[in-house]
């Protein structure tokens, strides 16, 4: 019995991984609240199981108190100094041992269902404790299921099976995801159910970011170069600012890497999300200049009391400072913690007078408005010396394509119109030649 029971702890040791100190408690709680259900009245069982040899020995106990209540639970302190010399009050004294032989058949399976339940419960604890202590760290996990507002990611190992949940809010808008695909998340919170532990993971998390970065680059990972400030928008662009704790160590090019292989590979993890790694510096105004990189910085203004930095930039970086939809302009405001106001340097003044191109432009309206007018009063002579009477004139469009003249259109424009007098007579019609037939039927008429 005794190498049976030490046989059964080591192999749940080895399967589970709980320490066999929690198995040999689970064991004692166990076998204590059988006897108790044996056990006559309200006595107090306690269970020593040996985790060596698996002996265990059963005795009954009594709590030392001043004045006693329960003669079956308490007893006073110099009754219990005849069983233990230092007994003082509040200890739990040993008075007599229990024989094995009244815990029955009915008690023994009494003990295997509580052994049972407080196995599943002390591994649970354990499987919380293990990704309770993973909070802020990567975990990989492969794709179970796919549901409208989550994915689930099962991140166990055999046999334990324990689900991520990756929320469409802590989703990136460009990745898509297929069952049986291996996705990396940061871990947000790990929650304790009846079912076992419930994990959040994000990949929308700055500290996403700053783990896959900790993965990629050495110096990082060991503290030579340290990430100071981050600013993301998960599926577009991030601003990363490093600082170098080694003197001599270039922070932006250790986290870059040769070729840009290192940054790379994290791009490449977050599905091609556009990464700027810039210095860190404890000049708010050199801060704030890094942080619109790539745009050029003329000079920076810093108000202390407002928390302003009014920066101004040359005309053609204007643009590339702002960015699109002002994002890089917003990523350097989160990044530094500074409200940002840019400037360009060309901005004219009221009393400036206006530019040369301005001027060439008012010069050629008129030109352009007149044109249309000089072209009608070419055409309006050409139209009346050549009437049509015949039929109404056709109506012309501006933007229709004229029409190829003909032989017969061109002569009928050229040639005048023909004049009928009234007093003139009517010309003779040429008569036409007889035929030989014709000729014959004459000649025999007369």
């Amino acid at each position: 019995m005794s190498r049976d029971l030490v046989g059964a702890l080591l192999q749940l040791n080895a399967e589970k991984g709980i320490s066999q100190d929690a198995l040999v408690r689970t064991v004692e709680e166990a076998i204590e609240s059988a006897y108790r259900r044996a056990a006559p009245g309200n006595e107090n069982i306690g269970v020593e199981v040996n985790g060596q040899t698996g002996a265990i020995r059963v005795y009954r106990a009594k709590t030392v108190v001043d004045e006693v209540e329960d003669p079956e639970t308490q007893f006073t302190v110099d009754e219990a100094r005849a069983f233990k010399a230092d007994a003082a009050i509040g200890d739990r004294v040993e008075f007599a041992q229990v024989d094995a032989d009244t815990l029955l058949r009915t008690h023994a399976q009494t003990a295997r269902q509580v052994f049972m339940q407080r196995f599943r419960e002390v591994e649970r604890e354990q499987t919380f404790g293990r990704y309770a202590a993973m909070e802020g760290e990567i975990v990989t996990g492969t794709v179970s299921r796919v549901e409208p507002r989550a994915i689930i990611l099962d991140v166990g190992r055999e046999p334990e099976r324990v689900d991520a949940i990756l929320a469409t809010t802590e989703q990136s808008t460009m990745e898509h995801y297929r069952i049986g695909q291996h996705v990396k998340a940061y871990v947000l919170e790990v929650r304790r159910t009846t079912k076992g532990p419930q994990i959040y993971v994000s990949r929308t998390h700055k500290g996403f970011l700053r783990r896959l970065f900790e993965l990629e680059v050495p110096e990082i990972h060991s503290g030579a170069v340290e990430i100071r400030a981050i600013a993301r928008e998960a599926g577009s662009r991030s601003k990363v600012a490093v600082a170098s704790r080694q003197e001599g160590l270039d922070p932006v090019g250790a986290t870059v890497g040769q070729r840009g292989g290192r940054v790379q590979a994290v791009v490449a993890e977050l599905g091609g999300e556009k990464i700027d790694i810039i210095p860190w510096s404890d000049d708010p105004a050199t801060l704030v200049a890094n942080a619109l990189s790539p745009a050029q910085v003329v000079a920076v203004h810093i108000d202390e009391e407002a928390r302003v930095a009014s920066v101004t930039v040359p005309e053609r970086m204007l643009s590339l400072a702002i960015g699109r939809e002002g994002q890089n302009a917003r990523l350097a405001a989160k990044m530094t913690g500074w409200r940002i106001d840019i400037r360009s340097d060309q901005v004219p003044s009221a009393d400036a007078p206006p530019r040369p191109l301005a001027k060439a432009a008012a010069a050629e309206a008129p030109v352009a408005a007149a044109a249309p007018h000089a072209d009608a009063a070419v055409e309006t002579p050409v139209a009346a010396a050549a009437p049509r009477p015949e039929a109404p004139p056709e109506p012309t469009a501006a933007a229709a394509k004229p029409r190829r003249a003909t032989r017969a259109r061109t002569a009928t424009a050229e040639a005048p119109a023909p004049v009928i007098e009234a007093d003139a007579p009517a010309t003779e019609a040429k008569p036409k030649r007889a035929t030989r037939k014709q000729a014959s039927v004459g000649e025999a008429a007369s």
